[in-house]
Order: structure tokens, then C-alpha cells, then sequence
């Protein structure tokens, strides 16, 4: 892949982020880790991908620290690709993007696939912003403000 050259507006968490997991390839190998998918040839028979793409992506994910390398649960000599934590934070970026493709990308009667509560299989609730007091939170109430980040933790100090 082609490195972009860092603008100023790589203080933006949402720039950053696309770094690292903002092509389609790299988010569709997330979604199937999350499905489960665990194994190069699996990932390369549900995507469809060159094996040269796929190993890139996934040397890139890994490298970011999104996925690690494991040996095989069946002791065999393969290697499996899991989700660490950094890669397991990303649930709600997966959710979201399904989500919002659910409600904007088929026509009313067009069939797709729904996530659902694996105990109830009933399906999820549309995920939501809210404030620190439950105040449900659209685009108009929120405001991005810049921090400054301690050294040594993840406490933010406003800037």
C-alpha cells in the first residue's frame, strides 16, 4: 500500500484511524475475525483475495497490533490470526458500519443478513451516543474538543 503523507490534521483521531484500518480489505478481514474466521485460507476463500493482498493486509493488521499471530488451537503446524485487544475495541466501528448498511444500502424488501443476541436471537438495538447522564446525543450536541494525553496513561487533560 502507498503511504500517505502526514498532514497536520493527523491529530484527528478519526485521520488516524483510517491509517491503519481504513481500507475495505483490511475492515472485511476484521468483520470475519470477529466471525470467527482464524486461518490464512479461510480468510482467503470467504474474501476472494490474492494470497499477495491478503498477506499484506494481514501483516499490516498484525503490525498495528489489531491481530496477532497464534499457533493452530488443533496443535497443528498452522499459524491462526486472533483479535487483540486494540483489534476487539474495534466491535462497534464493525457494528456500526453493518448497521449503518442495514438501514441505507438495501431497498426495503432486498434480503441481508442481521446481527443478532446469540442467546435470545433477538436481533440488537441500533447502536446509540449518549451522554455521561443517558441523553440520547445526535450531531448537533456534541462539540470535539482537543486533550492532551499524560504521559504514562490514558487520562486526558483538556487543552
Amino acid at each position: 500500500m502507498k503511504k500517505r503523507q502526514k498532514s497536520r490534521r493527523e491529530e484527528c483521531p478519526v485521520a488516524r484511524s483510517l491509517e491503519v484500518v481504513g481500507d475495505r480489505w483490511s475492515l472485511l478481514i476484521i468483520r470475519n475475525a470477529f466471525d470467527g474466521i482464524r486461518r490464512f485460507g479461510e480468510f482467503q476463500k470467504d474474501l476472494g483475495l490474492s494470497k499477495s493482498v491478503l498477506a499484506s493486509r494481514l501483516h499490516a493488521l498484525v503490525s498495528n497490533g489489531i491481530l496477532r499471530v497464534e499457533p493452530s488451537a488443533d496443535g497443528s503446524a498452522y499459524q491462526e490470526y486472533g483479535l487483540t485487544e486494540k483489534g476487539r475495541g474495534l466491535f462497534h466501528v464493525v457494528v456500526g458500519l453493518r448497521q449503518w448498511g442495514e438501514a441505507f444500502l438495501f431497498s426495503q424488501n432486498e434480503e441481508h443478513s442481521v446481527m443478532v443476541d446469540r442467546s435470545s436471537q433477538e436481533s440488537v438495538h441500533t447502536l446509540e451516543l449518549r451522554s455521561q447522564h443517558g441523553k440520547l446525543l445526535t450531531p448537533n450536541d456534541v462539540v470535539v474538543k482537543k486533550v492532551r494525553v499524560r504521559e504514562g496513561s490514558r487520562s486526558k487533560i483538556p487543552g
